[in-house]
């Protein structure tokens, strides 16, 4: 395990390189900790296998540097959402590994897709047929994951259509089927009674479909027992530290912290009003800091008046409405000089997380995570 003192030298590292490069702000991933992660998570889902949900550049953080890490811990499985993704980060797998596309194939795609050894969740019969047809013209066999709509109308094959998948599958002895899997939407809420009827649906499934595997949890399904798990489950925002239950302690480590630049720094009086629209006034004599990031870096626009960065474990407000490329704080708080120009706040870390960040905003964490720009210096430690 990498000690505080290492991770802190390469931080400081970045930054420094950062800042000669201008960058605005510094996000730091902490490859221990997602690692640490992924082993709590198979410790949980044991026997099943842990998929590492890769897609959106892994969630925003690298998915090159990302899947490496997890393949050192033992990870065998990852997914992305769209073709494109796994015929970026396929060479950088070994030929051992399983790379699987959530959305399927689009038309056109299933050629690049199976000479870079790239398997496609099958969610209509359309895309079956597609892929069934790439296999006999290339006169080779093809693997291949079926997912089944299980009550969330989303992606996979439909209830009334699983008679002729059977039958599909039972004519086409050039298809693979690895997996049947299906996707919770309410596992983040565990009480939700949609978990226990999409269970029910997907042990239907697995039943039709037997002997076949079945790959069913995500991350707050992983948490939800062992009846949630089949074979493999494929966990995304817990690897990176978010919480996968609301209203539940959050058993993960932090992966992300991310700090940014103050631009500027100034004294204004009272009454004086502060970015676009003039949404704040100030009461009496403040005093303000430009931060070097806004809404183009994924900090949304939602945080104006609400949301807050720190500096030395002090909470500062963010006052104003957040700009594409900046935002104002009020530094009132702190003691003169403490802040000044090119200093760095926190805007997640040890006194903010991915969470509080998120519910300030409106949001998830998701978004934030995957919304982070790329105008930051981003260090893996």
């Amino acid at each position: 395990m990498e000690s505080q003192e290492t991770l802190g030298r390469t931080a400081s590292r970045a930054v420094l390189d950062g800042k000669a490069q201008g960058l605005p702000g510094y996000m730091t991933v902490d490859l221990a900790a997602l690692r640490r992660n992924f082993q709590l998570i198979a410790s949980i889902a044991n026997p099943a296998r842990v998929a590492g949900l890769v897609k959106a550049d892994a969630y925003g953080l690298g998915a090159i540097q990302v899947a490496r890490s997890l393949l050192a811990a033992g990870c065998k499985h990852f997914f992305v959402a769209h073709a494109a993704e796994a015929i970026v980060l396929r060479p950088h797998l070994p030929g051992d590994v399983q790379l699987f596309v959530l959305n399927g194939l689009l038309p056109g795609a299933e050629a690049a897709c199976a000479s870079a050894a790239v398997i496609p969740v099958i969610n209509s019969l359309s895309q079956l047929h597609g892929w069934r047809a790439q296999a006999r013209m290339e006169r080779r066999r093809l693997p291949a994951v079926l997912q089944f709509d299980t009550g969330m109308s989303r992606l996979g094959l439909a209830p009334a259509e699983r008679a002729a998948v059977r039958m599909e599958i039972a004519q086409s002895p050039e298809l693979e089927i690895l997996y049947v899997m299906s996707h919770l939407a309410s596992a983040d809420e565990p009480t939700k009674a949609q978990n226990a009827a999409q269970l029910a649906e997907m042990q239907i499934v697995i039943k039709e479909f037997g002997p076949i595997p079945s790959c069913f949890a995500n991350s707050a399904g992983v948490l939800m027992g062992k009846d949630y798990h089949g074979s493999l489950v494929r966990p995304g925002i817990a690897l990176y530290g978010g919480a996968p239950q609301v209203n539940a302690v959050n058993p993960m480590e932090p992966v992300v912290s991310l700090s940014i630049a103050v631009a500027q720094t100034r004294t204004v009086p009272g009454g004086a009003m502060v970015g676009y629209s003039g949404t704040h006034v100030t009461h009496d004599c403040t005093r303000l800091a430009t931060l070097c990031a806004g809404y183009a870096d994924g900090l949304p626009r939602s945080l104006s008046g609400r949301g807050a960065v720190y500096f030395g474990g002090q909470r500062l407000p963010i006052v104003g409405r957040v700009s594409m490329d900046s935002m104002t704080v009020d530094i009132s708080d702190l003691r003169d000089g403490a802040l000044d120009f090119g200093s760095l706040v926190e805007v997640i870390g040890p006194h903010q997380t991915l969470e509080m960040l998120a519910t300030d905003a409106g949001t998830i964490s998701y978004e934030i995570l995957t919304g982070l720009g790329h105008r930051f210096q981003r260090s893996h430690c």
